[in-house]
C-alpha cells in the first residue's frame, strides 16, 4: 500500500485561487473606472 499526493488537488486549488483573485481585480477596477466616471461627470457639470 502506497501513499502518494495526488498533485491535482494542487492544482486546482491554485487555478481556483487564480480565477477569483482574477475576478475580484477585474470588479474592483471596473468600480474604480465607473466611479472615477462619475466624478469626472460631476465636474464638468460645475
Amino acid at each position: 500500500m502506497h501513499e502518494r499526493l495526488d498533485q491535482w488537488e494542487y492544482v486546482w486549488a491554485a487555478l481556483a485561487i487564480g480565477v477569483v483573485g482574477m475576478l475580484a481585480m477585474v470588479s474592483w477596477s471596473l468600480i474604480a473606472m465607473i466611479r472615477a466616471e462619475r466624478r469626472r461627470d460631476k465636474v464638468r457639470r460645475k
